[in-house]
């Protein structure tokens, strides 16, 4: 009779202690955010914050998120990745093996999203960056998404439209080759512009590292190279001490930039140095309409400026994992097994029309979508110029 009283209370005792995990799965889904919200680019982790809190509102008004017959309440974890690989590596193993997350959206910047990327790919874990454009990112990740498009389009991108806009022969280049996105983009760019312009009509393919603040040298030897436009895939924080350091050595030419410089920051640390410059990106606010112009108005309500791409790349990457959760079905309590469905779910989605345009997805987990070449007005706002597709 002892041994069995034993028995039922050791059986009681491991109900308690594993029943409330079991339930908590099965009633609330998690969705990690592993975004920059201190370090480098602060300001692209704020965005994805307030984008991911627009979202989160709209699912509580829902009365949760429905998959089948069932509504299950839905929380974040927004950690703080610091703008370091490290830091991302960090959180996306947390938010697997210690929140049980279904799901994670981010980190943003390629730095830190293709190593994160390679912890959640391990732990069959379904994640999608809104905003790393590096092919490294998904490549033979098959739980690995964006909701970008890649470099190997966006440097061509760029190469055609100076050629087609300006008639330029001869290109410079400055990136941070230290850093997984502009170290890329750059490559991409050059390749294509010598494809364009042949061997050596980069004149100029300048870097210096991550944190520098003193360009003179490199935009020196710019200046003397006989480069028609310089191109620079940097970071808000970057470009304003770039433009404004190569103005004041006498640079009176076209600085073109990439989807890096999308951020609301940009002009603000810009200022009238950056009027007139273009840049490629992923959506242009001023001008938009439908539900990019309701979002935009949505966001600048709430938060009190128009949000970067990084904001609406956010959203839609937040709604892919919506749509791929709610196409599972049935939420079984089971995280691996749920985490499995919901990458499947995703893999599938053949189609999306989200507010930073309508997506194709191919089997590696890239979008096939359109890119935006934005004009900085002398009001210092992002006007669409035109659009290239792939």
């Amino acid at each position: 009779m002892k041994k069995r009283l034993i028995f039922v209370v050791s059986c009681l005792v491991i109900c308690l202690v594993f029943a409330p995990s079991v339930w908590s799965r099965s009633k609330t889904i998690k969705i990690g955010i592993n975004a920059p919200m201190t370090g480098d680019i602060p300001k692209v982790g704020e965005g994805t914050k307030f984008a991911a809190q627009m979202w989160l509102e709209d699912i509580n008004k829902a009365g949760g998120l429905k998959v089948g017959k069932k509504k299950y309440k839905v929380e974040l974890v927004i950690e703080d990745n610091e703008s370091k690989a490290e830091s991302a590596v960090k959180v996306v193993t947390k938010m697997i093996v210690e929140d049980e997350v279904l799901a994670i959206v981010g980190p943003q910047s390629s730095k830190q999203a293709v190593p994160a990327g390679s912890v959640a790919n391990v732990y069959r874990t379904p994640m999608i960056s809104p905003w790393s454009t590096n092919p490294d990112t998904t490549k033979d990740r098959p739980y690995v998404f964006r909701g970008c498009f890649l470099d190997p389009f966006q440097g061509p991108v760029l190469a055609n439209f100076i050629t087609q806009e300006f008639l330029f022969t001869k290109a410079a280049v400055l990136y941070d080759v230290a850093s997984d996105y502009p170290k890329g983009l750059a490559e991409f760019f050059r390749e294509a512009w010598e494809e364009l312009h042949g061997p050596g009509s980069v004149v100029a393919y300048e870097s210096f590292t991550t944190k520098d603040t003193d360009f003179s040298s490199q935009l020196t030897k710019i200046n003397r190279s006989g480069a028609e436009v310089l191109f620079t895939p940097q970071y808000y924080n970057e470009v304003a001490l770039i433009v404004q350091q190569a103005h004041e050595l006498g640079w009176s030419k076209p600085i073109v930039g990439s989807d890096s410089w999308g951020s609301a920051e940009t002009v603000k640390l810009c200022g009238k140095d950056c009027y007139g410059l273009f840049f490629s990106t992923h959506y242009a606010s001023a001008g938009a309409t439908g539900a990019t112009k309701a979002f935009i108005d949505r966001y600048e309500k709430k938060y009190g400026y128009v949000p970067d791409d990084v904001g609406a790349l956010t959203w839609d990457s937040l709604h892919i994992v919506q749509q791929a959760i709610e196409n599972c079905g049935n939420i079984t309590g089971k995280i691996e097994k749920d985490r499995q469905c919901v990458r499947d779910a995703m893999a599938k989605i053949k189609s999306f029309d989200g507010i930073t345009g309508k997506m194709t997805f191919t089997e590696e987990g890239d979008p096939l979508k359109c890119a935006v070449i934005v004009k900085i007005s002398d009001k210092g706002e992002f006007e669409f110029f035109k659009s290239v597709c792939p």
